[in-house]
């Protein structure tokens, strides 16, 4: 089961008159790394969820978002402070008396100034609102997960075609190597026959070039080492496990193997299918760098 690293999720709870609403966007990335960009308040929940992400994604970027909003009334009483409430008071009346002045105290002047009456809310405890988060997160790593699995199998679909292709291009070359051997002792026959005699060149040595070319121009050994990385990548993307960097290192070897023998093909036919495997397996690399 292929996943890509792309991927959107998101998930939603209520806790005592509170929503609870997380985001997920994944992207590729080299390594597993998660950002999370949460209220103030919230920052000691901040490693517990991140390990909770990296828990169910091994590779590529996670942005994560929790936004809080109030969905119902909150429960909030008015606090008198009646000892300021006195201060001021006595305040008012000495500087009454020390400037002169006349006039009565009202209750209004008193409830204006600062601190005298104030809103109590209650305490309000993160941990009380862990439940709900967690399961907030948990519906949107459910849908991250589906999005990157059904993702996932698009691109394993199409990187096994691909590498049929490219099997396919490997058994023309596997098969027609001999030929180019063949055909290069044919031309060197034609080509010495007519001084054999007079250089002094010999049959034997004619065989011994053309030996020596055959071990120089032989990709038999690359060929079979192509398709055993063609079934190692087959059985990579039949997996439960996260393949991609194994793909990666897969597909650098099946770039060695077609590299060595296009320098030892000396053969058109064989050079261009060469080049056709080669720009295969590009394609092959850019696909498998969405894997996880």
């Amino acid at each position: 089961m292929v996943k890509s690293m792309t991927g959107y999720g998101w998930g939603e709870a209520g806790f005592e008159g509170k929503k609870f609403t997380i985001e997920l966007k994944a992207v590729n990335h080299r390594y597993n790394e998660v950002v999370l960009r949460l209220p103030r308040n919230f920052s000691p929940l901040e490693e517990r969820i991140r390990k909770l992400i990296q828990a169910h994604v091994t590779r590529g970027r996670i942005d994560g978002f929790l936004n809080v909003e109030d969905s119902g009334e909150k429960t909030s009483a008015v606090k008198v402070d009646k000892e300021l409430a006195g201060a001021y008071y006595k305040a008012i009346k000495e500087l009454q008396e020390s400037l002169d002045l006349e006039g009565k105290i009202k209750l209004k002047n008193l409830v204006d100034l600062p601190g005298v009456l104030a809103l109590e809310v209650p305490a309000e405890n993160i941990e009380d609102w862990w439940p709900a988060i967690h399961e907030a997160l948990e519906g949107a790593l459910d849908s991250l997960i589906r999005m990157r699995i059904d993702e996932g199998n698009q691109l394993a679909a199409d990187l096994l075609a691909r590498v049929d292709q490219v099997s396919l291009l490997n058994a023309k070359i596997r098969d027609r190597s001999p030929a180019v051997v063949e055909g290069y002792r044919e031309r060197l026959g034609v080509r010495l026959n007519d001084f054999m005699k007079d250089s002094g060149l010999t049959p034997e040595r004619l065989a011994a070039e053309a030996a020596i070319f055959a071990e120089r121009s032989n990709i038999t050994e690359e060929t079979v080492r192509l398709d055993s990385h063609f079934k190692q990548a087959r059985s990579c993307l039949e997996a439960s496990e996260p393949v991609g960097r194994k793909l990666d290192f897969i597909v650098q070897e099946m770039n060695r193997e077609i590299n060595t023998i296009a320098s030892k093909a000396n053969d058109l036919e064989i050079s261009r299918w060469a080049v056709e495997v080669k720009s295969e397996l590009e394609k092959i690399r850019e696909q498998v760098q969405n894997i996880e």
